[in-house]
């Protein structure tokens, strides 16, 4: 589902026009990446978690020049699933 058919769907559901969800959703957007850009944990219930993890330095190894690289630490976004979402995905 591309965002224009989301967006397209969430219009028809709430019967709103589509600039309205459109904002919508770039303001829930814009305000869980501020979230979790403070560090805090984004709990949605019966849809899951999303949160910041931190990947520490590491080193790699080019395998065709055989040099080796330092790649810094990094934020990245981690989502569990809620065990209602699970279930809903298996039937």
């Amino acid at each position: 589902m591309t965002n224009k058919e989301f967006i397209a769907e969430l219009a028809k559901r709430t019967e709103t026009s589509s600039k309205d969800c459109q904002q919508l959703v770039e303001k829930l957007i814009e305000i869980m990446a501020d979230a979790l850009d403070d560090g805090d944990t984004i709990n949605v219930q019966g849809f899951g978690s999303f949160e910041t993890k931190k990947k520490t330095e590491r080193v790699i190894v080019n395998p065709a020049t055989k040099q080796r690289q330092l790649i810094p630490p990094k934020l990245t976004v981690g989502f569990k699933p809620s065990t209602v979402l699970k279930e809903k995905i298996r039937k």
